[in-house]
């Protein structure tokens, strides 16, 4: 590892202990290949498996191994009309494996996410038998008030970019809390332990990833 992995090892070896305290299981991998490989059992004959919409997803490899694997993957970019979406998050609710990353965590093991439509937020709350959280170290966060702030200074305005919405924050870089109708901070979730110990599998990965 280099030093700066190092130091994320034992930032997250730190976490961890607090991240289990709450119900979490937690679990530190040094990079996205390591990530990758850590998820792969998931993706296996048998299960029913979902995501949110993650660049952290997408940069360890997930969105290609996904389609590539034995898994039935509830893929909700397919969903072309409301009937569809209706029918397909109904079956996304009762999945085996949902995956998504987090906007935010503390290094106390609180995790906090801001949402547009909510589908995602409402996955990690409830419904799935496992959600599996892959978050880079770059999204660590000495408290709450910093995690909130990351969210709404550094992970939203660039989402609004990536997915074309017309929001101040497309524009000028900086949140103006709006209230614009293509607004993507619509919920805010602070999630502060799993009712079911181990639901919610945390993995924290010693590199930069995602916003």
């Amino acid at each position: 590892m280099t030093p700066k992995q190092q130091y994320y090892k034992n930032l997250a070896d730190t976490m961890i202990s607090h991240l289990e305290k709450r119900g979490f299981e937690a679990s530190f991998v040094p990079d996205r290949q390591a990530a990758l490989e850590a998820i792969m059992p998931y993706l296996t004959n048998g299960n029913t498996v979902s995501c949110g919409g993650s660049i952290t997803l997408n940069e360890i490899g997930f969105n290609s191994a996904v389609k590539d694997a034995n898994c039935t993957f509830l893929d909700r970019t397919t969903a072309k009309t409301p009937e569809e979406k209706d029918a397909l998050y109904s079956k996304v609710a009762v999945c085996d494996y949902y995956f998504m990353s987090t906007n935010a965590i503390t290094t106390d093991g609180l995790l906090v996410n801001i949402d547009g439509t909510g589908n995602r937020v409402a996955s990690l709350i409830h419904g799935p038998k496992n959600v599996i959280i892959i978050t880079g170290m770059n999204k660590v966060c000495p408290d709450l008030d910093s995690a909130y702030k990351r969210v709404k200074l550094s992970a939203a305005p660039p989402n609004t970019v990536r997915l074309d919405k017309k929001t101040p924050c497309a524009v000028t870089g900086k949140c103006a809390d709006c209230l614009s109708p293509d607004c993507i901070c619509t919920h805010t979730v602070i999630t502060r332990r799993s009712n079911i110990p181990g639901r919610i599998k945390i993995l924290l990965v010693g590199e930069e990833l995602g916003y």
